[in-house]
């Protein structure tokens, strides 16, 4: 164990000692969902950071502009202005799923997947 590691946990059980987290909220709870069960544990910590220094990650991106596309789709007015939202969120979806097969090795739209099979003729 480093001194830093050893300083800060003695710190702690100091803190602990003295009855410093005897009051605080949540205690004895879970912890609230952060939104990463679908990372890889070995990703977590550094979307955690990404998340407390306010950069979204670009998945994130894409599932609120997906949201947002059928949304527009919902409340278009004309055809042919569906069609091209309809487009743009089939690109958004299909880049959303390959994101998210490359960082968890995971499928997780079934449809896209059996297209994929489909193409390849398996």
């Amino acid at each position: 164990m480093y001194a830093f590691e050893l300083i800060a946990e003695r710190k702690i059980r100091e803190a602990m000692d003295r009855g410093e987290f005897d009051n605080l909220p949540g205690k004895g709870k879970p912890l609230p969902p952060d939104g990463l069960d679908n990372l890889p544990p070995d990703m977590r910590m550094a979307y955690k950071i990404l998340k407390n220094a306010g950069v979204i990650p670009e998945e994130v991106e894409l599932r609120k502009n997906i949201s947002s596309i059928q949304h527009l789709i919902r409340i278009c007015h004309t055809e042919e202005e569906r069609e091209t939202l309809r487009k743009k969120l089939t690109i958004s979806q299909l880049r959303y799923n390959i994101l998210i097969e490359r960082r968890t090795g995971r499928i997780i739209d079934h449809e896209y997947h059996l297209k994929i099979m489909e193409k390849l003729g398996s």
